[in-house]
């Protein structure tokens, strides 16, 4: 099923829905982002990282025949694999497409897996963003599960937000605390994914994430050293994010 073409342009639904969900906790924006028209057709973008298990249970109570895009860059933790298959299990979730890098890209650009060390943007690019911007094609919106305490690039987070021109993102967990999430993962009996209690709070490819020291920043094991903080697949102002913003973008991040 295509997007949904009769829709208003994409920033004016993400304005009229942040007016009119701006005083609603995670719970209700969530329920109200799988069943507002104006969102349209929405699918939850999951990483089966650290703590990804509360949307997938949140999901898996409203709306369980959700889809759940997991993206495996074939870099991933064997925690993470074995993760995401019991989770999904336990939770029922009746709809997990996995989304993986094309097989001719992986031998013309990376055919011996080396490319994050010499170049870790082109590496995300193809491994993780133009798969999932495939994947996303056909869906109006998607859910991710973005926190403002995770750095200086989300620390403006509203529950929505345009993705250019191109579709919506839903932010249910922006105004959570590293509290609120722990809290609901231990009310809920929720599984955890094992290399948290091996320090890390931010899980992504293998070979670009370490060890989170404490009081280091949550995200302070993913590209260490390098001049890098998001993957790629998330924007600011419509613009892709692979590394450090810029000074003007920070100030209106």
């Amino acid at each position: 099923m295509p997007r949904d073409t009769s829709l208003a342009p994409v920033a004016d639904r993400v304005a009229d829905l942040n007016e009119r969900y701006r005083h609603h906790g995670a719970i209700a924006v969530l329920e109200h982002a799988l069943k507002d028209p104006q969102v349209g057709r929405i699918a939850l973008v999951s990483s089966f990282g650290a703590e990804s298990v509360v949307l997938l249970h949140m999901i898996s109570i409203m709306a369980p025949s959700t889809p759940v895009l997991f993206i495996d860059t074939e870099m991933l933790f064997p925690e993470t694999i074995a993760y995401q298959s019991d989770v999904a299990h336990k939770l029922g979730l009746t709809d997990i497409r996995t989304i993986r890098p094309n097989r001719t890209m992986i031998a013309a650009r990376d055919p011996e897996g080396l490319l994050h060390q010499t170049d870790p943007d082109a590496c995300c690019a193809f491994r993780k963003t133009e798969p999932l911007e495939r994947a996303l094609g056909d869906f109006d919106a998607w859910i991710t599960g973005r926190k403002r305490f995770q750095g200086q690039t989300r620390q403006t987070l509203e529950f929505f937000e345009a993705e250019g021109d191109l579709r919506i993102k839903v932010n249910p967990l922006a105004h959570w605390t590293r509290d609120d999430l722990q809290d609901y993962i231990i009310n809920n009996r929720l599984p955890r994914h094992p290399l948290v209690a091996k320090g890390y709070p931010s899980i992504g490819c293998a070979p670009c994430t370490s060890p989170v020291k404490d009081g280091e920043d949550p995200r302070a094991g993913r590209w260490r050293g390098q001049e890098k903080e998001e993957c790629g697949i998330h924007f600011i102002n419509g613009k892709v994010v692979r590394g450090p913003l810029p000074r003007n973008l920070q100030e209106n991040a």
